[in-house]
């Protein structure tokens, strides 16, 4: 069973842990609950959570799967067996009460034609990314927590050709990825020995033949890595990254690189990504569903302006269809 683990010690919330319909559960310091069904939040006001007996759970819990939480470590970040994720916090970090979001795993296996019916992106489109995957292009994947980042990225690594090696690097193992030569690796930076993080597993995925690199989420230092891989040989890499745009997307990636390399300049690590990156697919959350927002092609950088030259391949809220195959020049665009 589901979370058979951790509900004796979580008792009052056990519907919604059972409940496979929703998605996420937030706890917060005033004791109200809520969670998530459908990409749409609800209280749930019939919850009621004894302070001191949740800070015990909590604490049990971190036990039970090997962490530590207490006021020398007031933060909690673990997988659960099913694989969902559990971040608690507890006094004198939040008060008067301990807060905590679980982010439930779903063993459902998605496919773009559940993407499609769902209105998430249409057909045409769908076709077009996967044919992108298949010749090698580099994309990312940009969008806020909760668009289905995730869920997009699973679906789209799918089109990767079996006959190439997969790297998939990831904080918490997420993607479900099926192809006959992968490698799937998850970073150890809440354990309290030696810490194997991102750009650690990255530069070792360097030497272990991959033909794609997956990283899971480009969040620090590891993105000059990452940038690297891009220009020595592992094009057609899949990454998501946290920006509100896909045009933002973009000068985060550059200013995450220039954070761990700052004897370069923006300019030369824009033109950098300007020669790497291929696509930016933009996602959102909407009422009741989340949608491929927008993607953009890049065709260089220029120097002269400064500036990132694109074309927009799709608009969600355009009423226009275009022609996915065209690559036209006509719809370039300058990002400052």
């Amino acid at each position: 069973m589901s979370f058979e683990l951790i509900i004796p010690f979580l008792r009052p919330i056990e519907p919604l842990l059972l409940d496979p319909s929703i998605s996420e559960i937030m706890g917060n310091p005033d004791s109200s609950w809520w969670y998530e069904r459908d990409g749409i939040m609800r209280r749930d006001e019939s919850i009621q959570f004894d302070a001191a007996r949740l800070r015990t759970g909590l604490e049990v819990v971190a036990n039970k799967l090997g962490k530590k939480l207490d006021e020398d470590n007031p933060l909690l970040n673990a997988q659960l067996p099913d694989g969902s994720r559990l971040a608690a916090v507890i006094p004198p970090v939040v008060r008067p009460a301990p807060a905590m979001v679980i982010r439930k795993f779903t063993s459902r296996r998605f496919t773009v034609e559940d993407l499609i019916a769902g209105g998430t992106l249409p057909r045409s489109l769908a076709e077009f990314l996967a044919s992108q995957i298949e010749r090698g292009q580099t994309i990312l994947i940009s969008g806020g927590t909760g668009t289905g980042k995730t869920t997009l990225l699973n679906i789209l690594g799918q089109s990767i050709p079996d006959h190439e090696r997969i790297i998939i690097i990831e904080d918490t193992s997420e993607l479900r990825i099926e192809k006959p030569n992968l490698m799937a690796v998850e970073c150890q930076t809440d354990t309290y020995r030696n810490q194997v993080t991102f750009d650690d597993l990255l530069k070792a995925a360097l030497r272990w033949r991959p033909d794609r690199i997956i990283l899971g989420e480009v969040r620090g230092v590891e993105a000059r890595t990452l940038l690297d891989s891009f220009n020595t040989g592992h094009t057609g890499s899949l990454a998501t990254i946290h920006a509100n745009s896909a045009v933002k997307a973009l000068r985060r990636f550059a200013n995450l690189v220039l954070r761990s390399h700052s004897q370069a300049t923006f300019e030369d690590v824009e033109a950098e990504i300007g020669e790497a990156v291929d696509l930016v697919v933009q996602v959102e959350r909407q009422p009741g569903r989340r949608v491929v927002r927008e993607v953009l092609q890049l065709h260089g950088y220029n120097r002269a302006s400064q500036q990132f030259n694109f074309g927009l391949l799709y608009d969600a809220k355009s009423t226009l269809n275009p022609d996915l195959n065209s690559n036209r020049k006509d719809t370039d665009h300058a990002i400052a």
